[in-house]
């Protein structure tokens, strides 16, 4: 029984929202110009069933009534006073030839109520409510006249308001899916930024490295054998380290609903690895890294390992350095991370301070990351000239400094 009912429920449903999409589809003057047919055949009947034989003029004004109403929607306060005057006119010549109930009334009423401005519609109200008073000759029939119209009135003004209150709901979901589209687009963006930060850091790193150490292996493969080894060792350990990162990403990329937190994250204690690479391809590298008890986030590391893997193939393919100096400490609620080098440097400008060196595709790539962090990172030549530092400041978090005050 409960499925015949749901079916049938359905089903009305269904008929329901056909039939209101046809009804969508019609022309609105067709629509009307019915009504007014069916109106001035309603009040054509009510006068050929008066009492009294009435002359050709009365129907004529019987039928006076409903021509307006093609145009109510357009013109509503129009089409009401038009329909009024004739309405009175009929009245006034033909009282007992009114029909019972005035369908032109009725929709110019409701029209008025769902189309009408405001000073319009308060108007109307007012004359309804004193012409029915006044006009009708029993208390019967004025009390009948006040609840049909008062009441149209009403139902009008309720379907203004729900009519509003659609197309409040409609630009409110209109907003909502602007915002969901300009969130989508950003985290689309946010997230090819993070791949191509990740791509760079990992081939930069890799590739100047390697390029480096096959500039020097020929010119000590016969002065140095040994050296010339251990440089293609390097190009090896390095082009298969690059390989492990890159698997690592794309592995991330293939699986379905990875999110950043699967992605790759190295930790501090890696950067031993990178600044033996990097002592390989002739730079002196002294490094300074938190003890091992020092408890560190796992974003925030991994953004102090890029950094400084970085600044270190910076000083590599640029700076011309013979040594360089890597610190990362944690003081308080922050982790500093410092990487300069005894290179060439930039000559600093006297209109430009240190913290607007905008550098290249890698400093940018640094900046952001330590932004993504709630952090701050600075480059570019130190104030003598002589040597380049990078530098960056990274919050560490409320969960890191409670667990921190337990320990």
């Amino acid at each position: 029984m409960d499925t015949v009912v749901a079916n049938w429920t359905a089903g009305v449903a269904g008929w329901s929202a056909e039939q209101r999409r046809r009804l969508a589809g019609v022309n609105p003057y067709v629509l009307d110009s019915l009504l007014a047919l069916f109106s001035a055949a309603v009040s054509v009947w009510s006068v050929w069933n008066d009492e009294v034989d009435r002359p050709w003029w009365v129907y004529a004004l019987a039928v006076g009534t409903a021509l307006p109403l093609p145009w109510r929607r357009r013109r509503p306060m129009s089409v009401a006073a038009a329909s009024g005057l004739v309405s009175v006119g009929v009245s006034v010549a033909a009282h007992s030839s009114m029909p019972q109930i005035p369908v032109y009334a009725v929709l110019a009423v409701y029209t008025v109520a769902d189309r009408g401005r405001d000073w319009q519609r308060m108007l109307l109200l007012a004359v309804v409510v004193v012409s029915n008073v006044v006009g009708t000759r029993s208390a019967d029939g004025m009390l009948f006249s006040l609840l049909l119209t008062v009441g149209t009135f009403v139902f009008g003004s309720l379907v203004r308001e729900l009519r509003r209150l659609a197309r409040v709901e409609a630009e409110r979901a209109h907003e909502v899916g602007l915002r969901a589209a300009s969130d989508a687009a950003r985290a689309v963006a946010e997230e090819r930024g993070r791949i191509a930060r990740e791509m760079h850091d990992i081939l930069a790193h890799a590739v100047s490295l390697m390029v480096v150490q096959a500039e020097a292996g020929p010119v000590v493969v016969r002065s140095d054998p040994e050296r010339a080894i251990r440089t293609f060792d390097t190009i090896a350990d390095s082009g298969r380290d690059a390989m492990v990162q890159l698997r690592r990403v794309l592995g991330v990329l293939k699986e379905d609903g990875a999110g950043p937190q699967l992605a790759p994250q190295p930790r501090l204690a890696e950067l031993g690895a990178v600044a033996e690479r990097v002592r390989e391809a002739g730079v002196r590298v002294r490094l300074e890294l938190p003890g091992p008890g020092h408890v560190l986030p796992a974003d925030v590391e991994a953004t102090a390992f890029r950094i400084v893997q970085e600044a270190l193939t910076n000083v590599v393919k640029h700076a011309g350095a013979s040594a360089a100096e890597v610190r990362v400490t944690g003081t308080g609620d922050v982790l500093e991370v410092l990487v300069s080098d005894d290179g060439r440097g930039v000559r600093p400008r006297a209109d430009r301070a240190v913290s607007d060196w905008s550098g290249g595709r890698g400093l940018v790539g640094i900046r952001e990351r330590a932004a993504a962090c709630g952090g701050r990172a600075e480059a570019g030549p130190r104030a003598d000239g002589t040597g380049f530092l990078v530098s960056a400041r990274l919050p560490l978090g409320a969960a890191v400094l409670v667990e921190r005050a337990r320990a």
